[in-house]
């Protein structure tokens, strides 16, 4: 038996099952009232963001190929599941999968262009195809509601309907599913062959890396993880609005890795918990300073200075410096 503890102790996987089991038990603590519902609300727009933003991390951190195009893709995503659930009538699973293929499938087309192109040239054409996006999302009224949105119902799978405490929880497993997913990914042949290109593209050419083949699964990967968050995200929220798919919501993704840190699983997670948690938990309470418009945005372009400046690696690594810098003073003290 201790043996076995030892190895679940051990386990990398720990952390995110450890981290899941937390996150489970905020709806327990909420009808206990120890925290509000609205609480509930923002912490599974965070568990979302962070499954969109580990996706985004494999193309930028891992791969080194930038996209300001991700805000499209979850709009996709939100309105095909909501359209195929409750226009078409369609089963939520099989709703989900096929909201979940379009995108990575529109994603490889997308990774065909980085052939061609890179760096901003590359951001401008995937906020091109983000802005066709936004485009149809405003005029396809049929599918997506036009500006008045489109509403979506919790989800429903083996005769199960789902309450918003149970679409909390599940958004939870498949966070905690994603995350070991992508640990075993980076750590396989591909994800050491993703690390190689984002170093030098004509080096891992060199060694024999097929540029094309580890494009288009970063992109896949991407836009997968993209519009499978945000399906989990319209039918927690049970509305999708064309507005909130912008340029801004790609910016603050990308945020979201820089301060959590790139090249990181739970540095997603806890830039997601920054980026979209702290301007609604902390900042909006806060007296006089949660009455003024658009601090949100404020707060996280002061923080992304600060990282860079002073953080670079991003505050995943807060801990581990910290723990140095006691070890430091301590050791100093004892002499």
């Amino acid at each position: 038996m201790e043996l076995i503890l030892k190895a679940v102790l051990k386990s990398r996987y720990t952390k995110y099952i450890a981290f899941g089991l937390i996150m489970a038990l905020m709806p327990l603590l909420a009808s206990m009232g120890l925290i509000r519902n609205a609480t509930i609300i923002t912490l599974g727009a965070v568990l979302f963001y962070a499954v969109v933003a580990i996706g985004l991390n494999i193309l930028l951190g891992y791969s080194g190929l930038i996209s300001l195009g991700t805000a499209g893709f979850m709009g996709l995503g939100a309105y095909m599941s909501a359209y195929l659930t409750g226009d078409l009538g369609l089963p939520f699973l099989l709703s989900m999968a096929v909201s979940v293929i379009v995108p990575v499938l529109i994603g490889l087309l997308v990774g065909l262009v980085s052939l061609r192109v890179s760096g901003m040239y590359l951001a401008i054409a995937t906020l091109a195809v983000a802005e066709i996006f936004a485009h149809l999302f405003r005029t396809l009224t049929n599918i997506t509601g036009g500006f008045a949105g489109k509403r979506a119902a919790f989800p429903e799978f083996f005769g199960i309907t789902l309450t918003r405490t149970g679409t909390f929880i599940f958004i939870v497993i498949v966070l905690v599913i994603v995350m070991i997913l992508t640990d075993n990914f980076v750590r396989s042949s591909k994800g050491r062959a993703l690390l190689t290109m984002r170093v030098s593209e004509p080096a891992a050419s060199a060694m024999g890396i097929n540029l094309l083949k580890y494009k288009l699964i970063a992109f896949a990967i991407c836009c997968g993880f993209a519009s499978l968050g945000v399906v989990l995200y319209a039918h927690f929220i049970q509305f999708s609005f064309p507005d909130v798919w912008s340029l801004m919501l790609s910016l603050q993704i990308v945020a979201v890795i820089v301060i959590g840190g790139l090249k990181t699983i739970m540095g997603s997670v806890i830039g997601a918990f920054i980026v979209f948690g702290v301007p609604e938990l902390f900042l909006n309470r806060l007296p006089i300073i949660g009455d003024i418009p658009g601090l949100a945005f404020v707060f996280t372009g002061v923080l992304i200075i600060v990282v860079i400046l002073f953080y670079p690696n991003g505050l995943i690594h807060l801990g581990q410096d910290l723990k140095r810098l006691i070890a430091y003073l301590r050791s100093k003290k004892g002499v």
